[in-house]
């Protein structure tokens, strides 16, 4: 069975950096598609960024409030990373990985299979 972990959360001021890990142990040889999503107060569950891991893999997609200040890597569906700049209040939440195979959908879709149990972000104005 495939469990996750993230780390790296916190508080920071707007305009601030926060890097978070997500790290899979288990069997992820089949997954195709690391996500990253955050849920705000009042707020539904939201994609913020897919790596895909599988053949072929490296490409990324991003929601549009996150584009140009989030960066999303990793080699493998093990350990991945999500760099986030210039954070805005807007951005507080907490933040979730999730894998699912063989490949990532369109429009930052939440059907994974495995999710983490998240790691709180905090960003102050």
């Amino acid at each position: 069975q495939v469990q996750l972990a993230e780390s790296g959360g916190g508080s920071v001021q707007a305009g601030g950096s926060l890097s978070l890990s997500c790290a899979a142990s288990g069997y992820t040889r089949r997954a195709g598609c690391v996500g990253w999503f955050r849920q705000g107060p009042r707020k539904e569950r939201e994609g913020v960024a897919h790596l895909n891991t599988g053949p072929g893999g490296g490409s990324t997609a991003y929601a549009d409030s996150v584009k140009g200040r989030f960066t999303v890597s990793g080699d493998n569906a093990k350990f991945t990373f999500l760099q986030m700049n210039n954070l805005e209040p807007e951005d507080s939440g907490i933040y979730y990985c999730a894998l699912r195979d063989p490949w990532c959908l369109g429009g930052l879709r939440d059907d994974f299979t495995y999710w983490g149990q998240g790691t709180q972000v905090n960003v102050s104005s």
